[in-house]
């Protein structure tokens, strides 16, 4: 499972993640993300019935891994994997939920790290790959590029003010893949269900890191 979980994040390099108040919204928003090339999707926990979200996705999308983020408790965790989740991420770190995702339900699971300690704490205990989070508030790229001098053999997964312009400067300092989510997203062309220039933004973003 690990070598094929850093294998899937290594070829794809991108995880569009969605987060919507609107169920019907956000399905639209995952099927314009995936005729645009993006093959991972993570839908946050916090959006519109996340469950049946991801259990209908599986269904329309069977060549996208669909996962599930923002899970916060193992009630939320057992929902989503029930539900269909094919990995997990986190804001934040807890070893229960790493433990719990790996050992019970053995799906890749991303907990979010903000210091080299908690992302040696992270990688320590079993995560493959660790969520810098947020990375704009880190200092963009160059976080990443500081931390690969002591932690390079860590798979790292910077998110939180990733945009098309600068995913491609994070792949650069070594992070192994992003998370992206508003700059797929601009708010116009939700507003607009403009699905087609969504799809066109994500294609420029594959287009820019599968080089």
């Amino acid at each position: 499972m690990t070598d094929a979980w850093l294998q899937l994040l290594n070829q794809n390099k991108a995880i569009a993640v969605i987060r919507c108040r609107d169920l019907d919204l956000a399905l639209k928003m995952a099927l314009a993300v995936s005729a645009g090339g993006i093959r991972l999707i993570e839908i946050t926990w916090n959006s519109d019935r996340p469950a049946e979200l991801i259990s209908r996705l599986r269904a329309k999308l069977p060549h996208c891994t669909i996962g599930v983020g923002t899970i916060l408790n193992t009630h939320q965790l057992q929902e989503a994997v029930l539900a269909g989740a094919q990995f997990a991420f986190a804001p934040h770190f807890d070893p229960d939920l790493l433990d719990t995702c790996l050992s019970r339900y053995e799906i890749p699971f991303v907990p979010g790290t903000f210091t080299p300690t908690e992302i040696v704490s992270a990688w320590q205990q079993g995560a493959k790959a660790v969520k810098v989070f947020p990375i704009k508030s880190l200092g963009g790229a160059q976080y990443i590029k500081y931390l690969q001098g002591p932690l390079s053999q860590i798979a790292l997964i910077p998110s939180g003010g990733i945009t098309i312009d600068n995913a491609r400067t994070m792949i650069d300092a070594g992070a192994i893949a992003v998370g992206i989510s508003s700059s797929l997203f601009p708010q116009d062309m939700i507003a607009s269900q403009n699905w087609s220039a969504i799809s066109a933004r994500t294609k420029n973003l594959r287009d820019r890191l599968i080089i």
